[in-house]
């Protein structure tokens, strides 16, 4: 279901208007797309950090704007912090979007039990999927991985009329024995010979004469 987002059009523009309008509490956002104008808009920030909170990419724009729109970049601050910027593209619900999804483990491994462990190797997989349909999350149930197995991006469910656009050879999760530590192995093969340096001399010299 799209999230809300009300918007504001805004006539001032440039670095120094839109600090001042972020300390206003409002962030600074462009809409574009479907071979209309671009528009320049204003969100209010604590709506969209909700929206972005709950990782909505659609959302229905009500107020100075009345259209659906994906979110197609929020540009946040070197800290990653505070957002500065947000830019929309206008969409239809049936309109295919590519878009990184994450990747979300459910359940617990039988391999585990084995003496293994669950490694998740991908955290995102790109899909082309309709704006409508667009998941929050891609969830792989680990409930039958057995030790030494694996789930490839080919074997995940994907939402109806998406496709997947990675390769599905791809490896997201596997359960595997856990490698030594040096220090494990360095137990495991007991302590070292001393090495005999009186001898060693001994021979030395008795070579030198």
């Amino acid at each position: 279901m799209p999230e809300e987002l009300q918007v504001e059009l805004r006539s001032e523009q440039g670095t120094k208007r839109n600090r001042r309008m972020r300390a206003a509490g409002r962030i600074p956002a462009v809409l574009y797309g479907h071979g209309k104008e671009n528009l320049v808009l204003s969100v209010a920030t604590d709506q969209l950090r909700s929206v972005v909170r709950h990782g909505g990419r659609l959302v229905n724009l009500t107020g100075a704007v009345s259209e659906s729109a994906f979110v197609r970049e929020v540009q946040w601050d070197t800290w990653g912090s505070h957002i500065l910027h947000l830019d929309l593209t206008r969409i239809s619900l049936h309109e295919k979007v590519e878009i990184e999804v994450k990747v979300e483990l459910r359940g617990e491994a039988p391999g585990v039990r084995e003496g293994g462990v669950v490694q998740q190797l991908v955290p995102e997989l790109r899909i082309d999927c309709p704006a409508g349909s667009i998941p929050e999350k891609l969830s792989v149930s680990i409930n039958a991985l057995a030790l030494n197995a694996e789930i490839k991006a080919g074997d995940l469910e994907l939402p109806e009329g998406a496709t997947l656009l990675d390769d599905p050879e791809t490896v997201v999760v596997q359960c595997v024995v856990p490698a030594e530590l040096p220090e494990e192995a360095a137990a495991a093969a007991g302590p070292a010979e001393p090495e005999v340096i009186g001898a060693k001399k001994g021979e030395e010299g008795e070579a030198e004469e």
